[in-house]
């Protein structure tokens, strides 16, 4: 059931940033002169200070909002299975290295990491944004996927593979890492969640590219124009709500597949006894 709700929303959200902008065709940019104004038949929900329709900023924004979440969540998790299954496998001095270079990301903290990061960028693009916010998440994943391999390499059909001459990337990528698809899966997502809300606080900080709409970007206008001391509410609930949304659902779908994975987290149902007829 947590699976099913939690695909729906992503599904919901998917489809809004991907055809919810050429159904609505308006610039999220375009001002008017219907300025701080509420919730109505003319803007759904309500409009900015400068007269910015909120519904065409929220649909807009999606698509860069998960674009980031995505190229993040990709880009940290081949960093992770490459370093995570190669120092497992190989182990001596190639997993000594490997592993100081993890635990350096490891104990590094994150945020301040990503803001000092991001406050370099010549170029505060998309791309630009997405690089910084894996660089600064992959090491965690990678040392799951160790822990993983060091179990896995001395199964029975990685020692087959071995004996039966395939090289070593082969037995990696093709014999053990089919094995950790469930791990990635789960690592991929929480990466997803966790980007989403790094590239809202970057842009709320005023240190991503402004000049696009993201849900992070309306949270600065709406902070900077002090929404909250005007009472604005329509300006910032709609953004934070969607961000909070899309953690649900994809922490929803990854407790799913956890649930699948390892069959001792379902949930069982404990029929109630029948009563004997007298």
């Amino acid at each position: 059931m947590k699976i099913k709700i939690g695909f729906g929303i992503l599904v919901f959200f998917a489809l809004m940033a991907l055809a919810g902008p050429l159904l609505i065709g308006a610039d999220p940019a375009a001002t008017s002169d219907d300025g701080l104004q509420g919730p109505s038949a003319e803007h759904w929900l309500g409009t900015t200070q400068t007269g910015q329709d909120i519904l065409t900023q929220i649909v807009y924004g999606a698509r860069i909002s998960m674009g980031v979440g995505v190229l993040s969540a990709v880009i940290a998790n081949l960093l992770a299975i490459l370093v995570g299954l190669v120092g497992g496998y190989f182990g001596g001095a190639v997993d000594e290295v490997l592993s100081v270079l993890t635990n350096i990301f490891l104990v590094l903290p994150a945020l301040p990491l990503i803001i000092v990061l991001a406050g370099y960028l010549p170029q505060r693009g998309v791309g630009s944004v997405a690089v910084v916010i894996a660089v600064t998440g992959w090491a965690w994943g990678a040392r799951v996927l160790r822990a993983q391999t060091l179990s896995i390499r001395r199964r029975d059909f990685v020692q087959a593979a071995r004996a039966s001459g395939e090289g070593p990337l082969r037995i990696i990528f093709f014999e053990i890492m089919p094995v950790l698809l469930p791990v990635i899966a789960t690592s991929f997502l929480a990466t997803v969640v966790a980007a989403i809300l790094a590239e809202a606080g970057l842009s709320f900080l005023g240190l991503a590219d402004l000049s696009t709409v993201s849900w992070g970007s309306m949270l600065y206008f709406a902070q900077n124009g002090q929404a909250l001391l005007i009472g604005a509410w329509w300006w910032f609930i709609p953004p934070g709500l969607c961000i909070a949304l899309i953690g649900t659902g994809l922490a929803l779908v990854n407790f799913g597949i956890d649930e699948i994975a390892n069959p001792r987290l379902r949930t069982i149902k404990v029929k109630a006894p029948r009563k004997a007829r007298t």
